[in-house]
């Protein structure tokens, strides 16, 4: 699920302060699905300065961070918003991509390493993001993982191979019947959990191929070489880093952007089936974001029954067709005054503005450094916690937040190798972590149901 972090904020004093700015911390979060969602939605709020801190426990994460602001803050003289959206969708959950696209990420690799070696670049760049709290060593890792990205050599990450050899491990003895596994983990634990959107074949297709996504008619054959780690495996007694693909085999991408929506029209049934597929609310929702961070304005799907100029302006709002046009006049006009050849990503680099956000990076799992810190005494009104380090949310968190906060924790739900009271003995763990740490008692939460579980941080008066 993408979360719009400013509802969970209603209701603290925070709210009243206007020149306050609201500084959020994520823990894991793993990519920045939640901090997009809240940017592109920040206009429908009361206007505030946003400073999001990023932590995560591999460096992978990060350089994929910056490939995702970058191209979510790609302008229409570059690209356009349906081809934008198609590669996003692409590049965050397929194992193999275009071509076109991976031609993308090398270019977008050499600005990377610009940006991490070179602070002023960055500032020209990116100018919300601020990479200068990482380690040197750090940095250093990132300009190593952006040089691999801009590597053509198909070689250097043989993706399918990868994939493969995790779900041999994975499933042992089943491989050979391995169609029917898939048919079992979806039938038996994903559609049980709201997710019903995704359709049988979308699932078991992305179980076979690692490809999630494909919005057009193309070859999807390219490694996607963002999705490469290192990880250090024992070897004989010796300890040895190896890159592979060590990402989900099994849950899916389609539950990041596609299984919910604002839009409730594409979860209409007809014969008791769905009518559209996860793929299409993905779509949609990457397009509707990726429009409200430009516009400062809902994006308004196309009627199509209602043609006529009349019917549209009712509806208030753009349309795809009004904004699809719109763009490709700009990129017209853009190519007439710059001169430049028939790929419009040939023009420098530029983001969109940002005003009143900053992100900054922090050294890789530093949260118990934090609290011995002065400059993040008191800091966060907002602390959020992904299952896989909800571990580190203990006392020591406390001096860290504001008088009072708001600290949200991501539940088990989606961890399908977990049984059912699994996930409520993960729920109720969460819960005395939370309480130990200084959070007041969420009261009654379903394991079921529940994607997060939002607690309220009061400081004890001295």
């Amino acid at each position: 699920e993408h979360k719009d972090l400013i509802t969970a904020l209603t209701g603290l004093n925070i709210e009243e302060k206007d020149d306050e700015e609201m500084r959020i911390l994520l823990v894991g979060a793993g990519d920045l699905r939640h901090v997009l969602t809240t940017l592109a939605r920040s206009y429908r709020y009361r206007k505030k300065k946003f400073h999001f801190y990023i932590l995560e426990n591999a460096l992978e994460l990060y350089a994929r961070d910056m490939l995702f602001l970058s191209l979510s803050l790609e302008t229409p003289k570059r690209m356009g918003l349906q081809e934008k959206t198609e590669m996003f969708l692409e590049l965050f959950g397929n194992l193999t991509i275009r071509k076109q696209s991976c031609e993308y990420v090398e270019k977008m690799a050499n600005e990377f390493i610009k940006m991490v070696t070179d602070f002023d670049i960055l500032h020209q760049k990116l100018p919300m993001l601020d990479l200068s709290q990482l380690k040197f060593k750090e940095r250093d890792f990132l300009e190593g993982i952006f040089k691999f990205w801009r590597n053509p050599s198909i070689e250097i990450f043989d993706a399918v191979k990868h994939w493969d050899m995790r779900q041999r491990q994975y499933l042992g003895p089943r491989y050979d019947c391995r169609m029917n596994a898939y048919d079992w983990d979806y039938h038996m634990k994903l559609v049980n959990k709201e997710a019903e959107i995704i359709h049988k074949h979308e699932y078991k297709t992305w179980r076979s191929t690692g490809i999630a996504f494909e919005p057009r008619e193309a070859t999807y054959d390219v490694p996607n070489k963002t999705l490469a780690s290192g990880v250090v495996v024992n070897q004989g007694g010796e300890k040895v880093s190896r890159r592979g693909y060590w990402g989900d085999i099994v849950a899916s991408p389609f539950l990041a952007f596609g299984i919910q929506s604002e839009d409730k029209s594409f979860f209409k049934k007809s014969n008791n089936m769905y009518t559209k597929l996860s793929l299409n609310v993905a779509e949609f929702n990457i397009l509707s974001l990726f429009h409200e961070l430009t516009h400062k304005e809902k994006y308004v799907p196309p009627k199509v029954e209602e043609k006529s100029s009349e019917k549209k302006e009712k509806e208030g709002g753009a349309t795809i067709t009004e904004i699809t046009e719109e763009e490709e006049n700009q990129e017209e006009e853009c190519l007439k005054q710059d001169d430049v050849s028939s790929n419009p990503l040939e023009l420098p680099y530029e983001s969109l503005p940002l005003e009143d956000v900053k992100i900054t990076f922090l050294p890789l799992n530093c949260l118990p450094d934090l609290q011995r810190k002065s400059k993040y005494q008191n800091t966060f009104h907002m602390v959020y916690f992904a299952n896989s380090l909800v571990h580190l949310l203990t006392s020591d968190v406390a001096p860290i937040l504001t008088d009072t906060a708001v600290v949200i924790i991501e539940t088990a739900r989606y961890m399908l190798e977990l049984k059912d009271d699994q996930e409520v003995e993960f729920v109720n763990k969460v819960i005395g972590l939370a309480k130990a740490a200084g959070c007041q008692d969420p009261g009654k939460i379903d394991a079921k149901t529940s994607n997060f579980i939002t607690f309220r941080y009061q400081r004890p008066s001295s």
